[in-house]
C-alpha cells in the first residue's frame, strides 16, 4: 500500500535512520534547481499537516487541516518537538570515509514551496536495476554498513520528497552511518548532488534516524529512534522487526507487518493503549489543544488516523495513523468526523465571541470576524438590544457597496447561544467591499443603527474605485448585450415587418392588377367597338381618289398606295407625303412617305407610295399633306374623316383583341409603377429632409447658449476630457472676482455625485473662464451651473433649468421619461382652439425623442372617431358614486385613454357651454388621478392644460401623491389667460413648472396676479408648427410641390394660381396676404392700413378670415365691396374660413402681415415661412421671439442660431406698419435675387415641434428635482 503525509507549514526536522540488510530505491522528485539545506538553529512553528492513505493512487491526498500557533512548554509524552527553520539555498553533500564523490548511493529528492515544502522517497526491495547497487564500506563503522546519498532538487516555491515529509523554511536532515564508531561521534556526508531523476539502490541492515522522518518500502529488522523521535514514520509493504522510539513519534504508519513496537515517553505507546480515550479526549489551552502533560498544543492541529488494529485516533495534535488498508466507508467517516473536529471548533469560538459582546451590550457580530469578497458570513443579532425585541420575526435586508449591489433579504433564526442571538448565513459577492444592511420584522418596525444603517468592510476584495470601474464594465457588457438583443429583436421585427409589407404588397400588387385588368378589357371593348364600326364603313378603294395594289394583301407586305392628286385640295402642291397608322391610329403615326408621280395617269393626276403594311394591321388609317409630319401645312383628311382601308389578309380579330388588352395592361401597370416610385422617392426625400431639419435643430438647441457657454470639443465624448467656457459678462455673475464651476453627469445622478468645485481659469478668448473635467464612460449628460465662491453664494443656473450637454459615445443611455397628459382638447378628434393642435403636437414630438407619452382624454359623445385607431373598451372602474369604462386607442401614433363616465357628463354632443363646464372637467380630472393609481401608473410627469385640467395639480399634491403617484411631478401650461383665473391661479401655487407659450408672453403677463407669486418657476416655451399639415413638398392644395431648392418655381406657380382663383391680375407684383381672426386683438385698424398702402406701392392684397363681431365683419364687408368696385384686379377680401385657399395663400403671397396688438406664440408667422412666404409683424409675444429684422436684429438672431428672417415694428399706429412694410415692398422691387435668397432662408429654418419638445424635456427634467 502507498502512504503519503503532507505539512502544509511544515516543522524542520534531524533524522537519524538505523538500518539492517536491504535496498534502497530512493526516486528523486522532480523539481528545476538543486539545494542542500544546512544545518541551522530551529524554531517553534504552527503545524498543519494532511495525511492521506490509499492501496490504488498514492497521488491522493485528504482535506488539509490548518493550525495556530503552538504555546510554549514542555513537550508531553505523547507528542515530539516540532520545529522549522529558514531555508538555506546551499547545495550539500555528505562525506563518506573513503568514498569517492561519483559513487552510487540512495538519494533524497526535495521540492520546495513557500510554507509548504514537501519530502518524499521511496526506499524498497528490488531486483536488480539500471542504477548499480553498492554498498561501500566506512573505515571505523562499528555496526554495519549505511550509505545515504541526499539528491535535493528546488522547484520555485515548491520543495517534495516522495514520502511527503513537509519540511517550513529550512529543513536539514541528516544521515549518520555508525558502523564500530564510538558513542557520539558522526561524520557528516556532504555532497553536491546529481541532476533529478536518478535513481541508486543499497542494501541496509539497521536505520536509525534523528529529528526527520522518512518513508520506508523496505523490510526492516531493528528500528531506533532516539532524541527527539522520528517526525514521520512510513512503512509500506514491509516489516519492522523491533522498532524502539524513545521520546516520541510524531505520525508512525506501518502497513504489512510489525513485530515489536517500543515506545518510551512518546506518543505511540499512550495510543496503542487507549485508542478510544484519544479519540474523545480534548484539551485546550489558550493557544490551542494541550496534551496530559500540559505542554500547549496548537488548537487547529489537527491529525486522523487508524490504529494498527483499525481503529481512528486523534488528540487535537500530532497523531499517529498505522494503516493495514482503508475502504470508502472508512474514508467517509474520517472525513465526517474531521468535520465534527470543526464544526465543534467554530461553535467554541462563536459562543467566545457571544459572550463577549453580550457582556459589552454589542447587539452585532460576525463569523468570521473578517470578511471576505465570494465567501460566506453569518451575521448574529442579539434581539433585546434591539428595537425588535418583542418582535417574533426578525429579518435582514441589506445590500453591498453603499446599497449598490446585490440586494438581499434573510430570515434570522433563533441561535443555541446565550442570550437572545438570531443569525443567518449570507453569501458575499467577490466584489463587495463593504456590507450595508439594517434588521426589520418584516413590516414597518426596522433597527437601523440609529439611522446610519449597519455596514461592514470587505476585506481582500476590490476598493471602491476598482467596483467603479467594475460598474462601468458591467454597464458596458449589459449595454453591449441589450444592443446585440435590441438589433436582434429589431432585426427580426424589421424581417416580420418586410414579410407583412410583402404580403401587402403582393396582395396590393394582386388587387391593382386586378384594376389593370378591369381597366384594358373596358378600354379593349371601346376600341373594338369604334375600330369595327370604322372596318364597316371602310372600303378597299375609292374610285377616282385612291386605291391600292395589290388589292390583296396582309401584314408585313409593301404595298402601293395610289392617290389623284387633282381629286382634293391638294391638286397644286409642290409635294406629296402619306402620313398613316393602323387600326385607329393606336400606335399613333407610324408610315411617313414621299409619293412619286404615277407613269400611268389615265383620268387624273395619279401619284403613289410604296408602303409596308405593319404586322398587326386590321385597318388601315391615313391623309395626305404637302410635305412631312411636323412641316406640312396642306392636308387632304377626307374631310376630317380620314382615309381608312381594310386589310383583306389581317390576323384574325380575336387574336389581335387578345394582345390588345395585354398590351394595355402592361401599360397600365407600367404607368402605375412609375406613378409609385415617384410616390415613393417624394416620401423618401420628405423624410430625409425632415431628419435633417431635425439634426440641425439639435445642433442649433445646444449651441443657443453659445454666448454664455460652449465646450471644446463641441461635440462632448465620455471617456476623455472637456474644457467648458464660460462667459460670465451676460449673466447675474458679470464683474464676479471668481468663478467656481460645480459640475455632475447624468441630470445630477451619476454615481459619482457632484464634483468638488472647481475655480474657472481665464481663458485666451476675452472675457470667457474656463475649467476641464474627465467624462466618465457612462455619461450620457453633462450637467453644471457657476457660482461666484467655492461655498456658493449667487449661482448662475439658468433660471433653475441648469446648463446641460449631452455626451456622445458612451456606454449608457437616457433613460425615458414617462408622461401623461390630461387634457379636453386635442386634435383632430376635438378641437376648439389652439390647445388641441399643442396637446397633439407636442406629444407626437416628445415621443419622437424616445419618450413614453400618454394622453387621458374625456370620451366624448362628439369624437370624430375617423381618427382613431384600434378603439376598443380596456376595463372599467368607478368612482365618485359611477362606472367609469376606460377605451383605449391610438390618434396621430399617440396612447389614448378615452375615460366614459356613467353620469352623461360628456354626453352632451359638445366640448364647452354646457352651463356646468366647471363640475364636468371637475369630475374628468379626478376620474383621471384615480384611473392613474387604480391601474398602477406612476408617470414622471403629468402635464395638464388651462383651467380645465387644473384640479389636477392641487388634487395630486393633496391626496394622490401620498397614496400611490408618488414620483410624479406636475408641469402646467397657460394657453389663454382670459378664462378660469381663479383655477389658473391655484393651479400655479401647487405646481412644480408652470409654462406658457412664449418667452416674451410670460414677461408680459408676469404683473398677473395669477402668475406674480410664482415667477421663479414660470417659464416661456414657443409652440410650434405640423410639418405634416403644412408642407409645401405634399400639399395636395397648391399647384406643385415645392422645398427651398425650387421655391421660386414654386411660389411662381402658386401665385399665378392664386391670382387666377380670386380674379386677381395676373402680373409679377408684390401681393401681401393676410390670414387671420378679425378681431380688435388682430390689430384690425393695423390691416386696413396696410390694405392701402400695399395698393399705393402697386402690390396686391389678399385677406382670408372672418369677424366673431358682427359689427366687426360688417365693416369688412363693406370695405370688400368698396374694393371689388375700385381694386378688382388687386385686391380680394374672402370673408370667411377656407383651408384650402389658405394653403395656396401662404404658398402664392410674397409677404405676410400679423400686426397683432398681443400675440401669445402665434402660428400664422411660422406657416408663413415654412412656404417661403417673409414674415412683416408687430413686435409682441412670439411675434417677437420668432421674426428677426433683417435691418436691426442680426445679433438677437445670431444669439438664437439664426439669420434674420422678415420684418417687424414697434407701436400700433400706422407709422409702424409703414415703416416695416415699406422696407419689405422696396426689397422686393429692389433687390430679386436678395429676396429669392431671403425667402431659401426662411424656408430652411425649423419652426416645427422639434425645438420646443427639447425645451419642454429640460423642464420636465428640472419639474423631477422638486
Amino acid at each position: 500500500m502507498d502512504l503519503s503525509l503532507q505539512l502544509q507549514r511544515p516543522p524542520s526536522y534531524k533524522v537519524v535512520l538505523n538500518h539492517t540488510n536491504g535496498c534502497f530505491k530512493i526516486k528523486p522528485f522532480l523539481g528545476s534547481r538543486q539545494f542542500t539545506p544546512s544545518r541551522s538553529e530551529l524554531r517553534t512553528s504552527s503545524l498543519s499537516r494532511r495525511v492521506t492513505a490509499s492501496a490504488a493512487d498514492f497521488s491522493k491526498e485528504r482535506p488539509r487541516i490548518s493550525s495556530n500557533p503552538s504555546s510554549k512548554g514542555p513537550v508531553p509524552e505523547d507528542f515530539i518537538s516540532e520545529t522549522q527553520g529558514e531555508t538555506n539555498m546551499h547545495k550539500r553533500k555528505p562525506k563518506i570515509n573513503g568514498e569517492k564523490e561519483d559513487s552510487g548511493m540512495p538519494t533524497l529528492t526535495e521540492s520546495v514551496k513557500p510554507n509548504n515544502i514537501e519530502v518524499e522517497s521511496k526506499v524498497g526491495l528490488e531486483t536488480e536495476s539500471s542504477t548499480q547497487k553498492r554498498k561501500p564500506k566506512i573505515n571505523g563503522d562499528k555496526e554495519g554498513l549505511s550509505m545515504p546519498m541526499l539528491i535535493e532538487s528546488v522547484v520555485p516555491n515548491n520543495i517534495a520528497i516522495e514520502s511527503k515529509v513537509a519540511l517550513e523554511e529550512e529543513s536539514i536532515t541528516e544521515f549518520y552511518h555508525k558502523n564500530k564508531v564510538d558513542e557520539g561521534q558522526n561524520e557528516e556526508a556532504k555532497e553536491d548532488l546529481p541532476s533529478v531523476g536518478k535513481e541508486l539502490d543499497a542494501d541496509v541492515s539497521n536505520l536509525n534516524v534523528v529529528n526527520g522522518s522518512i518513508r520506508l518500502d523496505v523490510a526492516i529488522s531493528n528500528l531506533d529512534v532516539a532524541n527527539g523521535g522520528a517526525g514521520n514514520l512510513n512503512v509500506v509493504n514491509g516489516s519492522m522487526g523491533n522498532p524502539n522510539v524513545v521520546n516520541g513519534v510524531s505520525n508512525l504508519n506501518v502497513v504489512n507487518g510489525m513485530n515489536n513496537l517500543n515506545v518510551v515517553n512518546g506518543s505511540i505507546s499512550k495510543i496503542l493503549e487507549d485508542v478510544a480515550g484519544l479519540e474523545k479526549k480534548e484539551i485546550t489551552s489558550e493557544n490551542g489543544a494541550t496534551s496530559g502533560n500540559g505542554a500547549s498544543i496548537p488548537r487547529d492541529f489537527f491529525f486522523e488516523g487508524k490504529h494498527i488494529d483499525g481503529t481512528k485516533a486523534y488528540d487535537n495534535g500530532a497523531a499517529v495513523k498505522i494503516e493495514r488498508g482503508e475502504t470508502n466507508e472508512e474514508r467517509v467517516e474520517d472525513n465526517s468526523l474531521q468535520l465534527e473536529m470543526e464544526a465543534n471548533l467554530r461553535r467554541q469560538e462563536i459562543e467566545g465571541l457571544a459572550e463577549e459582546n453580550l457582556l459589552n451590550g454589542d447587539k452585532l457580530f460576525v463569523y468570521p470576524q473578517i470578511i471576505k469578497p465570494d465567501e460566506e458570513v453569518e451575521v448574529f443579532f442579539n434581539r433585546s438590544f434591539s428595537p425588535l425585541k418583542y418582535e417574533p420575526d426578525v429579518l435582514i435586508k441589506g445590500s453591498f457597496n453603499h446599497w449598490r449591489w446585490r440586494s438581499f433579504t434573510e430570515r434570522l433564526n433563533k441561535s443555541h447561544l446565550k442570550g437572545d442571538w438570531w443569525s443567518c448565513v449570507i453569501h458575499v459577492p467577490k466584489e463587495a467591499y463593504k456590507m450595508d444592511f439594517v434588521f426589520f420584522n418584516g413590516q414597518k418596525i426596522y433597527d437601523n443603527n440609529d439611522e446610519t444603517d449597519f455596514c461592514i468592510p470587505v476585506e481582500g476584495g476590490m476598493d471602491e474605485f476598482a467596483f467603479e470601474d467594475f460598474l462601468v464594465q458591467e454597464k458596458q457588457r449589459e449595454q453591449e448585450k441589450l444592443a446585440k438583443e435590441k438589433a436582434e429583436k429589431e432585426r427580426q421585427e424589421e424581417e416580420k415587418r418586410r414579410i407583412e409589407a410583402e404580403k401587402r404588397r403582393i396582395k396590393a400588387e394582386k388587387a391593382a392588377s386586378e384594376v389593370d385588368r378591369a381597366q384594358a378589357k373596358t378600354e379593349t371593348e371601346r376600341r373594338r367597338e369604334i375600330l369595327q364600326q370604322l372596318i364597316k364603313n371602310s372600303a378597299r378603294s375609292i374610285d377616282n381618289i385612291w386605291f391600292i395594289e395589290p388589292n390583296e394583301f396582309k401584314g408585313t407586305d409593301k404595298v402601293k398606295i395610289h392617290y389623284n392628286k387633282s381629286s382634293g385640295p391638294l391638286a397644286y402642291a409642290n409635294e406629296l407625303w402619306i402620313h398613316g397608322g393602323h387600326n385607329n391610329w393606336n400606335d399613333g403615326l407610324t408610315i411617313s412617305e414621299k409619293l412619286v408621280k404615277s407613269e400611268e395617269n389615265e383620268g387624273g393626276d395619279w401619284w403613289y407610295a410604296e408602303v409596308v403594311i405593319p404586322g398587326r394591321a386590321l385597318l388601315l388609317d391615313w391623309v395626305f399633306a404637302d410635305g412631312p409630319p411636323k412641316t406640312a401645312t396642306i392636308y387632304d383628311n377626307n374631310n376630317r374623316q380620314d382615309f381608312h382601308a381594310i386589310v383583306p389578309k389581317g390576323i384574325p380579330e380575336e387574336l389581335y383583341w387578345d394582345e390588345e388588352e395585354q398590351q394595355i395592361v402592361r401599360k397600365l401597370q407600367k404607368e402605375r409603377k412609375l406613378r409609385e416610385e415617384a410616390i415613393r422617392a417624394k416620401a423618401e426625400k420628405a423624410a430625409q429632409m425632415k431628419a435633417d431639419m431635425k439634426e440641425r435643430t439639435l445642433k442649433r438647441f445646444f449651441l443657443s447658449q453659445k454666448n454664455v457657454v460652449y465646450t471644446e470639443p463641441l461635440d462632448v465624448q465620455a471617456g476623455r476630457t472637456a474644457t467648458v467656457f464660460y462667459n460670465p459678462a451676460n449673466t447675474v455673475l458679470n464683474g464676479k472676482p471668481e468663478v467656481w464651476f460645480r459640475c455632475s453627469f447624468n441630470r445630477w445622478t451619476h454615481s459619482m455625485g457632484p464634483l468638488p468645485p472647481q475655480r474657472m481659469l481665464p481663458a485666451d478668448n476675452g472675457s470667457h473662464v474656463k475649467a476641464t473635467v474627465k467624462v466618465p464612460m457612462d455619461a450620457y449628460m453633462m450637467d453644471f451651473v457657476f457660482s461666484e465662491r467655492e461655498d456658493g453664494g449667487i449661482f448662475d443656473n439658468k433660471d433653475r433649468m441648469d446648463y446641460h450637454l449631452p455626451v456622445f459615445g458612451g456606454i449608457v443611455k437616457e433613460p425615458p421619461l414617462h408622461i401623461v397628459h390630461i387634457a379636453v382638447e386635442m386634435a383632430p378628434i376635438a378641437k376648439v382652439g389652439g390647445l388641441g393642435d399643442v396637446v397633439t403636437s407636442l406629444s407626437r414630438a416628445v415621443q419622437d425623442l424616445n419618450h413614453n407619452v400618454d394622453i387621458i382624454f374625456p370620451k366624448y359623445d362628439c369624437l370624430n372617431l375617423n381618427h382613431v385607431t384600434d378603439l376598443h373598451h380596456q376595463r372599467s372602474f368607478s368612482w365618485g358614486g359611477t362606472e367609469i369604462k376606460v377605451w383605449f386607442g391610438k390618434v396621430e401614433g399617440l396612447s389614448v385613454y378615452f375615460l366614459e363616465p356613467l353620469n352623461g357628463f360628456f354626453s352632451k354632443g359638445c366640448v364647452y357651454g354646457c352651463g356646468n363646464d366647471a363640475q364636468r372637467f371637475g369630475f374628468f380630472c379626478h376620474a383621471a388621478l384615480e384611473f392613474l393609481q387604480q391601474g398602477g401608473f406612476n408617470p414622471d410627469i403629468i402635464h395638464c392644460h388651462d383651467w380645465s385640467s387644473a384640479p389636477v395639480i392641487w388634487l395630486l399634491k393633496d391626496h394622490y401623491m401620498h397614496y400611490g403617484l408618488t414620483k410624479s411631478r406636475v408641469v402646467f401650461t397657460i394657453h389663454n389667460l382670459e378664462f378660469g383665473a381663479h383655477f389658473i391661479s391655484k393651479a400655479m401655487a401647487y405646481a412644480d413648472k408652470a409654462t406658457t407659450v412664449s418667452c416674451t408672453y410670460s414677461k408680459e403677463v408676469a404683473g398677473n396676479p395669477a402668475v406674480s407669486p410664482h415667477l421663479h418657476k414660470f417659464h416661456g416655451i414657443l409652440n410650434g408648427i405640423d410639418l405634416d399639415i403644412w408642407d409645401p413638398y405634399n400639399d395636395k392644395f397648391i399647384p406643385i410641390s415645392y422645398n427651398s431648392e425650387n421655391v421660386v418655381e414654386g411660389k411662381r406657380a402658386a401665385k399665378e394660381a392664386l391670382q387666377q382663383r380670386l380674379g386677381l391680375k395676373k402680373s409679377d407684383v408684390p401681393l401681401v396676404g393676410i390670414i387671420t381672426r378679425l378681431t380688435h386683438q388682430k390689430g384690425i385698424h393695423l390691416i386696413k392700413h396696410a390694405i392701402s398702402r400695399t395698393l399705393e406701392r402697386d402690390g396686391q392684397v389678399v385677406l382670408l378670415g372672418s369677424a366673431p363681431d358682427p359689427r366687426i365683419q360688417n365693416d369688412f364687408v363693406n370695405l370688400a365691396n368698396q374694393l371689388r368696385s375700385s381694386q378688382a384686379d388687386r385686391a380680394c377680401l374672402c370673408l370667411t374660413y377656407d383651408e384650402p385657399l389658405s394653403h395656396l395663400i401662404y404658398a402664392g403671397a410674397d409677404f405676410i402681415l400679423v400686426p397683432s396688438i398681443f400675440e401669445p406664440c402665434g402660428l400664422t408667422q411660422l406657416t408663413a415661412m415654412r412656404y417661403g412666404s417673409i414674415p412683416v409683424v408687430r413686435k409682441t409675444g412670439g411675434l417677437y421671439d420668432t421674426v428677426f429684422d433683417v435691418d436691426n436684429d442680426k445679433a438677437r438672431a445670431e444669439a438664437q442660431g439664426l439669420e434674420p428672417n422678415g420684418f417687424n415694428f414697434d407701436g400700433a399706429d400706422c407709422g409702424g406698419v409703414d415703416y416695416a412694410l415699406n422696407r419689405a415692398i422696396a426689397a422686393w422691387y429692389d433687390g430679386r435675387d436678395w429676396f429669392n435668397s431671403l425667402c431659401k432662408r426662411v424656408m430652411e429654418q425649423d419652426w416645427s415641434w422639434n425645438r420646443p419638445a427639447l425645451d419642454y424635456i429640460e423642464l420636465y427634467h428640472a419639474a423631477k428635482k422638486y
